[in-house]
């Protein structure tokens, strides 16, 4: 050692915001999940109802299948069958979106960043926590939003 003090210098305010910045974004990925579930939903909504009312409009009465005295094979028409499937699909989509909606219970150690791999618990980081949250709201939604595309274009096939 010479005796001579170390020089230091404060932190560098542009790295620090930076960081600051980071750890933002990596916490709110769930709550942007959450916002592009909202959209979905309401897309999820709006569309089916648009293409009920303009099949009803285009189909007149065919539109409907009457509840009095039904026969049975009224009930599943071989010819509508991409009808049903559309609107399965939306359905499915739907429940999906609204499942990434709902609250779910993590098991969370908030004394912990990470969890250790090693670990039989169950329990995650706080920093785990925020990357499953989002990976599984992510999941849920890349599934609806894949299924909704899909009920759409056999609802350009149906059109006739």
């Amino acid at each position: 050692m010479t005796g001579q003090p170390l020089t230091t210098r404060p932190p560098d305010t542009y790295g620090k915001k930076l960081r600051e910045k980071y750890i933002e974004s990596f916490a709110n990925q769930s709550d942007l999940m959450d916002k592009l579930a909202q959209q979905l939903l309401t897309l999820e909504l709006a569309i089916p109802g648009l293409y009920a009312t303009v099949l009803k409009l285009i189909r007149g009465n065919e539109a409907t299948v009457p509840v009095n005295n039904v026969p049975s094979e009224w009930l599943i028409p071989k010819d509508n069958s991409v009808l049903y499937l559309t609107f399965a699909l939306w359905i499915v989509a739907l429940g999906l979106t609204l499942a990434a909606l709902m609250p779910r219970e993590w098991k969370v150690n908030p004394t912990i960043m990470e969890r250790d791999p090693k670990s039989t618990t169950g329990e995650l980081g706080i920093k785990d926590f925020f990357a499953q949250s989002a990976r599984y709201k992510r999941n849920l939604l890349v599934v609806a939003a894949l299924l909704f595309f899909l009920g759409i274009t056999l609802a350009a096939l149906t059109v006739s």
